[in-house]
């Protein structure tokens, strides 16, 4: 009986984990169109204000007991890494990169993830997980750097280091998951952001008003506020804490090529025959890792 809830277990996180990731995939085409009438800065202040104010009324409408110490050190974690660091440099990014190019960065995320989960979830998976997790990510970074000529080394940089505080966000969350449930834990770490993002709402807010954004990034704007900052995370968070955080996460590889092909229905980005062979590549690599994880 252990092992059949075990597995079963494993199958409801992969199921929730792989629609987190369907769901995260809009979310950098959304943020493209939404940095059309958007600053990057009022973009991430005002998403996370969104998103905050409705996790506070979850909060307080299910009555939810308080965190304690510990925790909220953990929520700052989360907060400070997925709520404020990876949207703010992603939108910055965005302003150099196309949403196609960066969609390509977040196949390194499953790496990133994998590593703070043997830091911060204390989980160790075999040598073969690593051979296939280092597979997938070499070939969406190989992709990268073959389409050099069309990148922008701020843009690349400012993606790298979303990847890097996205995985440690990642990893705390689900750890702290097993404690307190998924959606809660997205919940509280929007609750701690709801003062600065209102602050940065406030100062970011352009002098001649928002009367000439267009309904597109209005679009953009309730897409990352509702699914990209909440309902993705409370998914995600569940998959990664029933199914394993390295084993799991892996999924991610996936989530660029889904970003693409919305991409170039939604924004009419080109999408390069290559960027097809790297997906086969990822699925291998995603299927290789889960059984090795």
């Amino acid at each position: 009986m252990p092992n059949s809830l075990s597995l079963q277990s494993r199958f409801r996180g992969w199921g929730n984990g792989l629609l987190g990731v369907a769901i995260f995939s809009g979310s950098l085409p959304a943020t493209r169109l939404a940095v059309i009438g958007f600053s990057p800065l009022l973009l991430t202040s005002a998403r996370a204000l969104i998103a905050g104010i409705l996790a506070c009324l979850m909060l307080a409408v299910t009555r939810q007991p308080w965190p304690n110490g510990r925790q909220w050190r953990q929520l700052l974690v989360v907060a400070g890494g997925c709520v404020l660091g990876f949207p703010a440099l992603t939108a910055l990014a965005l302003q150099h990169i196309t949403s196609a190019r960066s969609l390509v960065f977040v196949g390194l995320l499953p790496l990133s993830t994998a590593v703070f989960a043997m830091v911060r979830g204390g989980e160790r998976p075999a040598a073969a997980f690593w051979g296939f997790a280092l597979a997938g990510a070499a070939a969406v970074a190989g992709f990268a750097l073959a389409r050099g000529a069309q990148s922008s080394a701020l843009g690349d940089g400012l993606m790298v280091a979303a990847i890097v505080v996205c995985g440690l966000g990642y990893a705390e969350g689900a750890v702290l998951t097993r404690e307190l449930g998924g959606w809660q834990v997205i919940s509280w770490a929007l609750l701690l952001c709801v003062p600065a993002a209102a602050v940065g709402t406030a100062v970011f807010w352009p002098a001649d008003g928002l009367g000439m954004v267009g309904w597109q990034s209005w679009l953009g704007l309730g897409y990352v506020s509702v699914f990209s900052m909440l309902i993705g995370f409370v998914f995600w968070y569940r998959g990664l804490s029933l199914g394993g955080i390295a084993s799991v996460g892996q999924l991610q590889l996936l989530q660029p090529f889904m970003g693409l092909g919305l991409a170039s229905v939604v924004l009419g980005e080109p999408v390069a025959p290559l960027m097809m062979v790297v997906t086969l590549i990822a699925v291998g690599s995603v299927a290789g890792a889960k059984r090795f994880a």
